[in-house]
């Protein structure tokens, strides 16, 4: 009886000394598991006399009762402490500010855009789309520029593994596209990014264009200046802007000019404009005899420079939050 005694006092005590539940768990092994102490003077039971054993047994199974109670009880503390320590550590400062979620923000460049086709909505022009990966038909051949014209080697083309596909240099094949599937009147803009070889402070390898086609019986160089030079003035919101063109070359419209606009002390060259090539028309199977029109080209990348005073195209493209949200 003095040895249950000394082992049930030893385990208490080591219980209460405990502080890590594996450990715990260890400690109920070396008394209570099949090899424990406890375990062992059960099995003793059977050395003693038959007279003895009833009541020796009831005092070991009431000592085991204890053990299993004092490691509960532990138990439980180690549980609580360690809700405790985890509470503590994560605990929540009501009293202070809300972090509240951050405002996002329209790119410089996507308000250029959206303010582009307003302007030119609120004149009638439609918007149309297409797809940036292009047939060499779509972006030159129908654009009256077959294969080995020269004036392809302006472009820097970014050409697919398939030698059939590429990344459409301007957003005419829109334009294209446009036309084959609907007759004249043709009043429509065609924004979009663009793709060419091309890198430095004010070009970028990926662009934005928006191009501007208007076919119809009676139209003239003097719409595609009305229309050009209203929409810059409106753009800008001066009514005293200077716009000029220069007469230039491009395969798609004849004749052809640059756009400039006075800027500073000098000019500056915006895109390039013209009178719908014949044999463009023909490739969409409309009567040049009876139809004619416009077609104009313009850098949203260069306006949104112009616009907020910007001098490096790159800015733009770097994704730098401490730049983009200052335009928001």
């Amino acid at each position: 009886m003095e040895k249950l005694e000394t082992v049930v006092q030893e385990a208490l005590k080591l219980f209460a000394r405990i502080d890590d539940a594996a450990q715990l768990e260890q400690a109920k092994a070396r008394y209570l598991g099949k090899a424990g102490a406890l375990t062992g003077l059960l099995k003793s039971l059977g050395k003693l006399p038959a007279t003895e054993r009833p009541s020796m047994g009831a005092r070991i199974n009431a000592a085991k009762e204890r053990l299993e109670a004092a490691l509960a009880a532990q138990r439980e503390k180690i549980q609580s402490r360690r809700l405790e320590t985890q509470l503590a550590q994560e605990a929540l400062d009501v009293t202070l500010a809300g972090r509240g979620a951050g405002v996002g923000g329209l790119h410089p460049v996507t308000r250029t855009m959206q303010r582009i086709e307003a302007l030119f909505h609120s004149i009638g022009f439609e918007v149309a789309d297409g797809p940036e990966i292009e047939t060499d038909y779509y972006n030159f051949t129908a654009l009256n520029q077959p294969e080995n014209h020269p004036a392809r080697s302006m472009h820097d083309t970014f050409y697919v593994d398939d030698g059939k596909h590429l990344l459409r240099t301007h957003t005419s094949p829109i334009q294209i596209r446009y036309m084959e599937t609907h007759r004249p009147p043709i009043k429509i803009i065609a924004p979009g990014r663009v793709y060419r070889v091309d890198s430095d402070a004010t070009h970028s390898p990926m662009f934005h264009q928006i191009e501007g086609l208007w076919i119809d019986e009676h139209i003239s160089l003097a719409d595609l200046k009305g229309v050009v030079a209203d929409f810059l003035r409106r753009f800008f919101e001066r009514d005293d802007l200077k716009v000029r063109f220069r007469p230039s070359f491009f395969p798609f419209t004849e004749p052809s000019a640059e756009i400039d606009m006075s800027f500073g002390d000098g000019w500056l060259e915006i895109g390039g404009c013209g009178m719908v090539h014949p044999n463009v028309l023909k490739n969409v199977n409309i009567d040049s005899e009876k139809h004619q029109g416009f077609a104009f080209g313009l850098g949203p990348d260069r306006l949104t420079m112009l616009r907020y005073g910007v001098n490096d195209l790159r800015l733009f493209f770097e994704n730098d939050l401490r730049f983009l949200k200052q335009f928001n």
